[in-house]
């Protein structure tokens, strides 16, 4: 090796290879933009070491901790959600099996069994338990009784996944290890900072939107209930942003969507599209900053 090409290897910083851990929103159907999140993280070989996810957020992130990629995992979402029939006969095999069932713990016509819900849609790449998964996962749910926030990253998968996204008043809470849980987002709409210390890079997506006003019409009263249930999130995020931001923070165009406008699938994922090259230069310019300071 000549002495001037040694020099200037000594004077090249080594590449900088991070690593990534990805926090996934909840917000119903609005999350189904992050499949464009997972597909841009694949198309620029990422993956990630650690995820955390809530709600719809929980879902996705399962299913790219199993190791689905991000167009197994779109191509199964619009096969379901693109066909109306399939998903009521979906819904169907998820209904209560008797009335027994159905009165169970008092009168409860309104909430839908989550656990049922959440086992007919999920596709069969998802494991059981968490041990089973590729990319280790946090999930997120709320101790109603305990007034706290609940983590889970072990044990049973499936009841986590439907506690994490049992939205109060429309699906039943779900019972674990004593506790009666609910909605992950009320306490943590995007869990980024259970992921602090974990990689080199934290990536956050906010799918939890806003209320959006419709040709002046006013709300209606289940409208006001999810409306200020965004509100609420988002202060809490806020909060979170004061103290702690992640290395990248994204907020795809979502809030013109509803929290169960699931069968506008391939309305949400063109109107989210963007996301994929915002994330891909946000990722560039956050290596590039770190890569710069280690030179």
């Amino acid at each position: 090796m000549s002495a001037v090409l040694a020099e200037v290897l000594e004077r090249t910083p080594p590449r900088y290879d991070p690593t990534f851990a990805v926090a996934f929103g909840g917000g119903g159907a609005r999350g189904l933009s992050h499949i464009h999140v997972i597909e841009a993280l694949d198309e620029m070989g990422i993956k990630p070491v650690a995820i955390a996810g809530s709600s719809i957020g929980a879902i996705m992130g399962a299913g790219m901790a199993a190791g689905m990629s991000g167009k197994d995992i779109h191509a199964y979402a619009r096969s379901i959600l693109g066909r109306r029939k399939e998903v009521a006969s979906r819904m169907w095999r998820a209904r209560p099996n008797s009335f027994g069932e159905m009165m169970f713990d008092g009168f409860r016509v309104s909430q839908f069994n989550i656990e049922k819900i959440v086992r007919a849609f999920l596709p069969h790449a998802i494991p059981e338990r968490f041990e089973d998964l590729t990319i280790p996962l946090k999930v997120t749910a709320t101790d109603f009784f305990g007034h706290k926030l609940a983590v889970f990253d072990r044990g049973d998968l499936m009841s986590a996944l439907s506690a994490s996204a049992a939205i109060p008043a429309l699906f039943r809470p779900v019972r674990r290890d004593g506790r009666l849980l609910i909605d992950g987002g009320i306490y943590n709409p995007v869990p980024f900072d259970l992921l602090e210390g974990l990689a080199d890079i934290v990536i956050a997506i906010d799918v939890v939107g806003s209320p959006s006003e419709v040709s002046g019409k006013r709300p209606n009263s289940i409208e006001l209930m999810f409306g200020a249930s965004q509100l609420m999130m988002q202060s809490i995020i806020a909060m979170k942003l004061k103290s702690k931001r992640p290395d990248v923070f994204l907020r795809p165009p979502v809030s013109r969507f509803r929290v169960l406008d699931f069968l506008k699938i391939e309305s949400v994922l063109a109107e989210t599209v963007s996301i994929k090259d915002e994330l891909k230069r946000a990722i560039d310019e956050v290596v590039k900053e770190r890569h710069l300071r280690r030179a």
